[in-house]
């Protein structure tokens, strides 16, 4: 152990536990200086998308893991409460979330690896991820007393899955301890209009982003891939620091 301990947690999820020391005056690592900075796109269709062009592929593994989690689920629904075969059941159910959470989070370690060794300077959006899945309010029809027309709510729902699963808060407070012990810095900048401004001529209007992964600005025709517009829009922009 280095530094000296704070905290001792005793953790169980399912039948393993875990040990948890939270440790003061750990004594940092510095790596030597690179000269590079680096701005991260967070998004759905790639899981990350960096300032030099890097497209880091969204694994996707809650969406990937969701059948078998499910059957796993329908099973646990069937047992009787307190018999052993509910307790089986109970576990099963855990591992198939324990196993996603384990891949979303070595993901994430590697990506920030990777981008702590490279980099002096990473900048990341201050995304409220909390605002971005928060559920659409209903609209009452005001010409039928109430009744709700469609507000979007079930195509939110597949996109608020897909936040959950890349959980990008989770890579940037990881990439924040990473960067601390080597020496590093993580700034965050201003996300409002980075995905709908066009690199090419730095106009902004919602209309510019045709879905997801198509950016076409509707006046000058410029047309790339969303991600890419994004980071570029983003390093050439005012909040960019360099």
């Amino acid at each position: 152990m280095q530094g000296k301990v704070k905290t001792i947690q005793i953790k169980c999820e399912g039948n393993r536990w875990y040990l948890i020391l939270s440790c003061d005056d750990v004594p940092a690592l510095p790596l030597p200086e690179t000269g590079m900075a680096v701005g991260i796109d967070a998004g759905t269709t790639s899981f990350a998308t960096t300032s030099d062009g890097t497209h880091i592929n969204s694994p996707r593994w809650a969406r990937k893991g969701r059948e078998q989690l499910e059957i796993a689920q329908q099973r646990l629904s069937g047992k009787k409460r307190g018999s052993n075969n509910r307790r089986g059941a109970r576990e099963t159910v855990a591992s198939r979330h324990r196993k996603i959470a384990n891949q979303r989070k070595d993901l994430h370690y590697k990506v920030a690896r990777a981008l702590v060794a490279d980099h002096d300077v990473i900048v990341v959006e201050d995304l409220k991820i909390e605002n971005m899945v928060r559920r659409a309010k209903p609209v009452p029809d005001p010409a039928n007393p109430g009744q709700f027309p469609p507000n979007g709510q079930a195509a939110k729902s597949e996109l608020n899955r897909s936040i959950h699963d890349a959980s990008w808060g989770a890579l940037v407070a990881i990439l924040e301890a990473k960067t601390e012990e080597a020496g590093r810095r993580v700034v965050t900048v201003d996300p409002r209009h980075t995905s709908d401004r066009c690199e090419a001529c730095g106009y902004a209007t919602k209309e510019n982003r045709v879905s997801q992964a198509v950016f076409r600005r509707v006046a000058c025709g410029h047309s790339s891939n969303a991600d890419d517009n994004k980071r570029l829009a983003t390093s050439s922009g005012p909040d960019w620091p360099f």
